[in-house]
């Protein structure tokens, strides 16, 4: 990517974010530029530095070994469905979350994991200037999944303000779930995956910054970690936490029938009246800011197409059509546009988010709901951040 086009990029995305800024006079201007600075220090020693390189490759080995585990369980239940050289995604790619989801309830069970979402939740509330329990949900979505995380504060969630909420809830369709991580390295190359959910963390803390600045209250700043699963004993919480992967699962993949289907159905139409498929045309939208990713002009409408499949359907839709045009894009494509589909920034998780905290505050939930749209802007941006500093290293 030339420089010029990820200046003016950085550009568009500030005053992408002040269309719908709200109380401008608080951004915190110098902790946005201390983000971009470490995001991009990161960007490029996870790609290009020889230790980067290492890290990403032993995290991706760590998921490939997990993943191979998870077979070992999979095929067990459900051998001799799969066709010996045939690639299945619901046994492949769905069924090892309920193996990744037990393993994060283990870490959760022994009290390793709420140390780990509190020791990176205080260094990120350092760099990022935002509150404490803002650093760590953004930890705490990553790990345990963004509506499952809601419930470390189901005993004060009433109290949150508009705007907390609001960066809560963005942040948590902004990260992926762990448990979710290694279903997409079977798709995408594992080093663009561990990158984005690295990139994103910082993304949001500089989307937010300019769209939703407040002070955070020191009287809120207490730390609530889930105690949920130390009132159970280890047998409760392993088949509590294998259901929750399972429910997972399915839920991704009813998803998916539901939304291929009815894509395949509206680009039939387009395709009949038309002469070109909705994806194409909707694709137009997003086409300018393929340009600026710096997207070589022959890939930029196959990508933008990609990209916006991922808005109005799920990560893995798009993920899936991404996997298929391989051989036709280029390598920096196939990287900026991976780091970009790594986020649940899509309509349907305002749903999932909503309805998460709906059950455990009603006002809050319909607050949600209300900001609904706001919030898919807000993570799109992340994403679009994301990828651009992605691409300027790549």
């Amino acid at each position: 990517m030339h420089i010029f086009q990820f200046v003016f990029g950085l550009l568009v995305v500030f005053l992408l974010t002040q269309l719908v800024a709200r109380d401008r006079k608080n951004i915190k201007i110098r902790y946005v530029l201390q983000l971009v600075v470490v995001e991009l220090a990161l960007a490029y020693f996870l790609l290009h530095s020889s230790y980067g390189l290492t890290l990403v490759g032993g995290v991706a080995g760590v998921f490939d070994k997990l993943m191979s585990y998870a077979g070992e369980g999979t095929n067990f239940v459900f051998g001799g469905l799969l066709n010996q050289g045939e690639f299945s995604f619901f046994l492949k790619v769905l069924m090892p979350i309920v193996y990744i989801s037990v393993l994060i309830g283990i870490l959760q069970h022994i009290r390793v994991l709420p140390w780990v979402i509190r020791g990176i939740g205080w260094v990120l509330a350092k760099i990022s200037g935002m509150g404490k329990i803002e650093s760590f949900n953004a930890v705490g979505s990553m790990i345990v999944g963004q509506s499952e995380n809601f419930i470390a504060y189901k005993n004060i969630i009433g109290s949150f303000s508009e705007k907390r909420m609001y960066t809560l809830a963005a942040t948590a369709m902004s990260t992926v779930s762990m448990s979710i991580v290694g279903s997409y390295m079977q798709i995408i190359q594992p080093r663009y995956v561990v990158t984005a959910l690295i990139l994103n963390l910082f993304s949001t803390f500089i989307v937010l910054s300019l769209i939703n600045p407040y002070d955070a209250s020191q009287d809120d700043d207490e730390l609530i970690s889930a105690e949920a699963a130390h009132r159970m004993s280890f047998f409760e919480m392993l088949g509590d936490y294998i259901m929750a992967g399972f429910k997972i699962a399915v839920i991704v993949g009813a998803m998916l029938i539901g939304f291929i289907a009815l894509i395949t159905t509206v680009n039939h139409i387009f395709d009949a009246i038309f002469g070109v498929n909705f994806q194409y045309v909707l694709g137009y939208v997003f086409y300018p800011l393929a340009w600026l990713m710096g997207i070589p002009a022959a890939d930029i409408m196959p990508a933008s197409s990609i990209m916006a499949t991922k808005l109005v359907t799920n990560e893995f839709v798009a993920m899936m059509e991404l996997k298929k045009l391989t051989s036709q894009l280029s390598e920096y494509t196939i990287g900026v546009i991976s780091i970009f589909l790594v986020s649940f920034a899509n309509f349907s998780s305002i749903g999932i988010i909503a309805g998460a905290v709906k059950g455990l505050d009603e006002e809050r939930g319909n607050m949600v709901s209300r900001f609904g749209l706001k919030l898919v802007y807000g993570s799109t941006l992340v994403s679009i951040l994301s990828a651009l500093i992605g691409g300027l290293v790549l």
